[in-house]
């Protein structure tokens, strides 16, 4: 320990204390700015975390969560043999699939298109256009939807000029996955494409001028140069999509779905709302929302494991 102080004061280095409060004192209007987030995060994403308990309980609001009884696995259990399970996670993979495979390359093609813009004032009123659908309530929307899908909706009519006759399309089960999808990507496709155009633009200008040199034309640049520029952006923002698979937003779902459309729009978002506050089944969608949680951990872990090992790229 001698030595040590010693070692400090022959280096002139301050011990950590010191430093900590100097800093402090030097930058206290950034960690007072950065107070509301740390406690954000503690209130609504850690605390409850300790709630989770109930999972494995037969909870009862009368006697608290530690004066439930302890009932194990059982809730678990139930959700894997009940005739629930194999719908709801098949219907949340295949929307979520085919989020990711529709939904993830269009704000990726979009800012694209975007940077081989010429006209900047062009390019400006069409990203303000794409970026408004982001900022309408997701009640307007799903409003907007079904007087679109209707019987009598813009949709309906245009298949009616072709000799088809449908319906409601909300009232199809076939239908409820391509709507879910298609407005999904009209409603994000340019507020999402913001992070793409950010990286992008921080592709280093000479290397453009070098392949140009070398005759590479627009078409071979956008192929050679920015999209491996965006490479480590895209496969960031793919490992945190991969993460959340099983977590379909319950939100749309719940606005757009009916009992006749249960059949593929059910989402074990759905399900454990309408268990949760409908049936009062706390500790049963606990642990429905439990085991989805853990799938979508295990998610990140393996997207960011086979990232780093084939593109030496993850988030950790």
């Amino acid at each position: 320990m001698r030595i040590q102080k010693q070692a400090v004061m022959n280096t002139g280095e301050k011990p950590y204390f010191a430093r900590l409060s100097k800093d402090l004192k030097k930058n206290m209007s950034l960690y007072l700015l950065v107070i509301p987030v740390i406690a954000f995060y503690i209130i609504f994403c850690y605390k409850p975390i300790y709630g989770a308990v109930i999972a494995f309980k037969d909870f009862s609001p009368g006697k608290g969560i530690w004066g439930s009884t302890w009932v194990g696995l059982d809730n678990f259990i139930d959700f894997f043999t009940s005739r629930y399970f194999v719908r709801t996670v098949l219907n949340t993979l295949r929307i979520s699939v085919f989020s990711i495979i529709f939904g993830f390359p269009a704000p990726i093609i979009f800012a694209l298109l975007m940077n081989e813009l010429k006209n900047r004032h062009f390019a400006k009123t069409v990203q303000t256009i794409t970026y408004m659908p982001y900022f309408v309530s997701l009640v307007v929307i799903c409003g907007i939807i079904k007087i679109f899908v209707g019987g009598d909706g813009i949709i309906n009519l245009l298949m009616a000029s072709f000799g088809m006759k449908i319906g409601n399309l909300l009232n199809e089960a076939s239908a409820f996955v391509p709507i879910y999808i298609i407005s999904d990507i009209w409603q994000g496709v340019g507020w999402g494409s913001i992070i793409y155009l950010a990286a992008i633009a921080g592709i280093d200008q000479q290397v453009y001028e070098a392949a140009y040199i070398d005759g590479a034309g627009r078409w071979k640049q956008t192929i050679h140069v920015t999209i491996p520029g965006i490479m480590p952006t895209i496969i960031t923002l793919l490992i945190l999509r991969l993460g959340s698979v099983m977590n379909v937003g319950f939100e749309k779902i719940i606005l757009l779905y009916n009992p006749l459309t249960y059949e593929t729009a059910d989402v074990i978002s759905s399900f454990v709302y309408r268990a949760g506050l409908q049936d009062f089944k706390y500790s049963f969608s606990t642990a429905v929302g439990l085991f989805n949680s853990a799938i979508n951990f295990a998610l990140v872990v393996c997207a960011n494991t086979l990232s780093k090992k084939f593109n030496d790229i993850g988030l950790w």
